[in-house]
């Protein structure tokens, strides 16, 4: 059994521990307490977090921009440090789960690996490509796997994109449009800093930047244009350059500056030899309400359009009990897949960087 410590209980870390968690109401209350795990040969036995409410149970306040606000936790046999690096001195913890603010990434996951714990970092892996490389050399030194929560992937719509894109399942790729945008949130304090998420160009971009390296394969060289708020990406479309294959026509429209009302908006237009994938979905209105514009179809060259089986749970959780079920398979294994490699992350991220430049240049830039 692969034994999880989740060091940080905001949002995200709210969100890992209901996806490893199976809860049920403690009779005559609202407090939910632990009654098994989700997950295959893992399980959380142990949390971090300074907030002394928090270790004691109540989650009262902790939300996001998706999924239900956190409550009352009857936190049973989990091990509660109120210091993150007794948490990594707990023998029984093999993998370290660091949902803290990203500015935190580095230091903790690297003190993580030295301490012989393997690690999943939530997304970015850093907002500085340095950062990220010191993170992959000090995994490598360790001799721990170093694993980065880029959730997207795990969407049944998008790893059904992915497995039909790497198969070949309808042919070759031959174009993709991506699409993720935001208004500006008012759920985090974290988000009032720009510098420190790195800007949508980053924070949010890195999403699309992660799946497309997976899908499609890492660019050689990215032409974008759009808007820099102090040196970070605001909103950018941009053109994907594979040298390999000049044909190969691959964008992406990205940023955090849509209307109040549009909250969050994803989707994708991809163009395979036979087939044509389509989704558009978000999350729009004062009541902030789940809307499928064009649930995923596949067009066929026979003139269908059928929407595809999709794999995957139906909670609102459930990619991110899928992406933890990689995590674990990967420490039980010794192998990280590359959805989930500090490597490809750091691809990612650089990919944002280089959009960057081309954004300030007008120029295409290598990815470095």
């Amino acid at each position: 059994m692969v034994r999880i410590g989740i060091v940080g209980i905001g949002f995200m870390g709210y969100t890992h521990f209901e996806a490893v968690s199976r809860l049920e109401p403690v009779s005559g209350s609202k407090v939910r307490r632990v009654a098994g795990s989700k997950l295959k040969g893992g399980q959380v036995a142990a949390i971090a977090t300074r907030d002394s409410k928090k270790l004691g149970g109540n989650w009262a306040g902790v939300r996001g921009n998706f999924g239900p606000p956190a409550g009352r936790y009857d936190l049973g046999e989990i091990t509660r440090y109120a210091d993150y690096r007794d948490l990594l001195k707990d023998p029984q913890i093999e993998l370290v789960d660091v949902c803290l603010p990203v500015e935190l990434h580095e230091q903790v996951a690297v003190e993580a690996l030295k301490a012989g714990k393997h690690v999943l970092v939530e997304k970015p892996i850093a907002v500085e490509t340095r950062a990220a490389d010191r993170m992959v050399r000090a995994a490598e030194k360790s001799g721990r796997l170093l694993m980065v929560g880029q959730v997207l992937p795990f969407f049944p719509e998008f790893q059904f994109a992915a497995e039909a894109i790497r198969s070949g399942r309808y042919g070759k790729l031959r174009a993709a449009h991506f699409r993720r945008v935001i208004a500006p949130p008012d759920w985090s304090g974290d988000m009032s800093d720009i510098h420190k998420v790195g800007g949508w160009g980053i924070d949010l971009h890195v999403h699309d930047n992660h799946f497309i390296s997976l899908a499609c394969g890492v660019p050689s060289r990215v032409f974008s244009r759009g808007i820099l708020k102090d040196g970070l990406v605001d909103h950018v479309t941009t053109q994907y350059l594979y040298d390999s294959n000049p044909e190969l026509t691959i964008s992406c429209t990205s940023g955090g500056i849509a209307a109040r009302g549009m909250v969050f908006g994803h989707g994708f237009e991809i163009h395979l030899e036979q087939a044509t994938l389509m989704y558009d979905a978000g999350t729009f209105g004062k009541k902030s309400e789940w809307v499928v514009n064009r649930p995923l179809t596949v067009f066929g060259q026979d003139g269908s359009a059928k929407p595809p089986t999709l794999k995957g749970g139906t909670e609102w959780c459930s990619a991110f009990t899928a992406e933890l079920q990689a995590a674990v398979d990967a420490v039980r294994g010794g192998t990280a897949p590359d959805v989930i490699s500090g490597e490809l992350a750091r691809d990612a991220l650089k990919l944002c960087h280089a959009e960057a430049k081309s954004i300030a240049s007008g120029k295409a830039v290598k990815v470095a």
